[in-house]
């Protein structure tokens, strides 16, 4: 996320992780954050405003706990544009029942493993999901974020302009999958194809 708390990123979906994993270290891409596992709670009034508004209230735990705020997205060509408002508090526990306090309740959880590095001024998320691996790249400008999916070798047409909850979401209806939780644990033994996700591998073309 920029200063001025606009968020601005492409998604892509891939089957080869660890190929550009190697193309940044061959680089020198900075690594930001090692890998590191994030277990994120989406909250939601009763009624579920933020969500069918496109609007994300998030608490994450990693190595801190973040409080984020999302607006909701503007697709274009490829490029989410978004408000984040994200922040670290100290107590996750006590951020929680902060929220629920004020009439939130949990939504959503969901895990991923994220690295990241940093190259030529743009970060780049490398995200593993129970159901498949993405590449996030985030800058200011639409034009910064596609040379880098360029130079990364991502067909910028299979962008993906769907969150991972929506992925989820989408693969529990079609699968008819009973958790309600995207846990690595859950999807154990279960191995998903790109049409089964809905999606176009982006290094693949």
């Amino acid at each position: 996320m920029s200063d001025s708390g606009q968020e601005t990123e492409a998604k892509f979906y891939v089957l080869h992780l660890d190929s550009i994993v190697t193309r940044l270290q061959e680089w020198k891409a900075h690594l930001i954050q090692p890998r590191l596992l994030e277990k994120n709670f989406r909250f939601d009034l009763p009624n579920r405003s933020l969500s069918s508004s496109g609007r994300v209230l998030r608490l994450r735990q990693d190595e801190k706990a973040r409080l984020t705020f999302k607006g909701a997205g503007q697709n274009q060509n490829g490029v989410i544009g978004r408000q984040e408002i994200e922040f670290v508090v100290e107590d996750f526990k006590k951020a929680r029942q902060f929220l629920e306090a004020l009439g939130y309740q949990e939504s959503m959880y969901y895990e991923k493993y994220r690295t990241i590095y940093e190259f030529e001024q743009i970060m780049v998320m490398l995200d593993e999901l129970p159901y498949g691996d993405f590449v996030e790249i985030e800058g200011e400008t639409a034009e910064q974020i596609q040379a880098v999916a360029a130079k990364l070798d991502l067909d910028w047409n299979a962008a993906v302009d769907r969150s991972y909850t929506a992925l989820f979401e989408y693969i529990r209806k079609t699968m008819h999958l009973s958790f309600t939780e995207l846990a690595f644990e859950n999807f154990k033994g279960i191995q998903l194809a790109p049409d089964q996700l809905d999606v176009q591998p982006a290094d693949q073309f």
